[in-house]
Formats: structure tokens, sequence, C-alpha cells
């Protein structure tokens, strides 16, 4: 089997962390896999990958080789791309997953331009709001809004999304406006459960400088934006939400800012990127082109 083949089945194995999952997305028998592998780590002369029953873990050489592997798949792929006709120099396909409402609201309706400068390139676009394993799931790219973990995931900042506190007027009208972040006991927010761990995350605010946080009463919670936004428009609390993704119903009257001094702090926002190595020549296209439609749409 020639070296190319066997990174490209080390890789999956690894990123699968199974022979059998490994051998079903390479629709190829189990035995090939395997023999692969042994295969691989006959000619470096160590072993790369621990076997037990139920899984398939790296050692510390497998770990090193994987990253090695990226890069050298990567570049492979590249090269063979070189003298391809110049409209169709950007190919393959590019697996994206991106939160829910900016995906619908934003990403989506701007697809058709990217699609038209690369037709060559073929975009599998996810949405949830859901953290998402790139590696486990392949993934090629992803948008984080808010604070990132240490992953070791390849991360660029594009910017900050600001975050405002809203209502319906029929909750205010029932139950008073807030003025500032000491009147919140006398009102219900809708609270906004994490999707991946179900923790209600407290309210904040800027305090000179400073984040200041509290639990606000709650009846009902949301695990997604799509959920939040509908709660707090049918009146039933208070919702700290980025201003673009209600921004429609601030301007229909659906929903009304409150406490503009006592504001969360903005939410940073990252394009994350799987592996070590340089990223494919598409992959940084669309991400480019993402980051310039985020950009764009945020500041409107």
């Amino acid at each position: 089997m020639d070296r190319i083949e066997l990174y490209r089945i080390f890789t999956r194995v690894i990123e699968t962390r199974s022979f059998t999952k490994a051998a079903d997305t390479l629709q190829m028998p189990r035995s090939s896999v395997s023999t692969a592998i042994a295969e691989l780590e006959a000619r470096l002369g160590t072993r790369l990958l621990n076997r037990t029953t139920r899984m398939v873990a790296p050692t510390n050489e497998g770990e090193e080789f994987y990253d090695r592997c990226l890069g050298f798949l990567a570049e492979s792929e590249e090269m063979e791309a070189m003298f391809r006709s110049a409209s169709r120099r950007l190919e393959g396909r590019i697996r994206v997953d991106v939160p829910g409402r900016i995906g619908r609201l934003i990403l989506a309706p701007a697809l058709p331009g990217f699609l038209s400068l690369w037709p060559g390139i073929r975009v599998e676009l996810g949405m949830t709001d859901r953290t998402v394993d790139l590696v486990g799931e392949r993934v090629d790219l992803a948008l984080r809004v808010g604070p990132l973990p240490n992953s070791g995931l390849r991360a660029r900042k594009l910017g900050e999304i600001a975050q405002i506190n809203v209502a319906s007027p029929a909750y205010l009208a029932q139950y008073g406006t807030p003025l500032a972040p000491a009147d919140l006991d006398r009102h219900w927010q809708v609270a906004y459960a994490s999707p991946s761990t179900g923790r209600v995350a407290d309210w904040e605010w800027r305090d000179r400088g400073r984040v200041q946080t509290r639990p606000v009463p709650w009846r009902i919670s949301a695990n997604s934006a799509e959920g939040y936004i509908a709660c707090a428009l049918a009146g039933m609390g208070l919702i700290q939400i980025p201003a673009y993704d209600v921004a429609h119903h601030l301007a229909a009257g659906e929903l009304v800012e409150i406490m503009p001094d006592h504001r969360a702090e903005p939410m940073p926002m990252h394009l994350l990127f799987p592996g070590s190595s340089r990223p494919l020549r598409r992959l940084t296209a669309f991400a480019d082109w993402m980051e310039g439609v985020l950009r764009r749409s945020l500041r409107q």
C-alpha cells in the first residue's frame, strides 16, 4: 500500500477511535485497515496506537505523527490541485459548523455569493448551538461565540458581538421596566440553559469595568437561541442576547432594550480549525469570505 494511503487510513483511525468506524467511512474491509496500521508501524519502527477491546487511542508517538500526517496530506492535496484550470482551482468539500441563528440569518443568505466565486467547492453547513467535536465529527471549520476553552485547536479571532438586554412590551406593561440590576429581584428572566451542560447562566453586566453577575428568578428555560427569543417575544421574561439576533424584533417594536447602561460583556467570536498544520487553501478562502460577511453584518 502506498504511503499516502497509509497516512489517510491512520488519520481516520485516530479521528474515529475505531478500526471498524474507520473502515466504514473509508468503505474498505476492517482487515485492510488493521493491515495498513500494522504496515505503517513496521515501517516507522514504533507503536502508534494502543488497542483495547473497547477503543483505540494514540500513543505519544501516534499523537505527534498524526499532526505531521495532517500537514503532509494537506500539502499533497494542494499539490494535486496546482495545475487544474483556474475556474476550478479550489475544489472539494468543506464541513462547516456555526451557531444556528448566525447560520440562518447571516451565512446561508450570503452563501450564493461564495459558491459563485468558487463553483468547485461543496459546502456542508451544520447549524447547531451545541459545541461540536471538530476532530471526532470531521468538521473542517467551526465558528464559536464566547470564551474559548484551551482545546489546542487553531483559532482566528473575528471580533466581538455586542450583547443587549431586552423584553417584550407586554412583559414590561405587566411587571414594569427595570432600570438597574438591583431591580432584577422583582422580575423574571427567561433562563438560558447550556445545550452542552444544562447549566443556567446568571445575569451579567459590567460595572466600572468589572463583570458582575447575579441569579434572576425564572419559570422557563430554553437551550437554543430560537427558543430563548421565542419565550421573550411571548412575554415570559427578560433576556440577554446578541444585538444582531433581535435587530428586526427591535425595529418592529416586538422587543424593547432595557438597562442599556448595564450590558453584559461583548462575546468574542473565533473561527476554529482542527490540527496544527496550515489549513487547505479552500478552507482559507472560505474563512476569509466568512470573516468579511460576519464583520459587515455585525457592523450593520
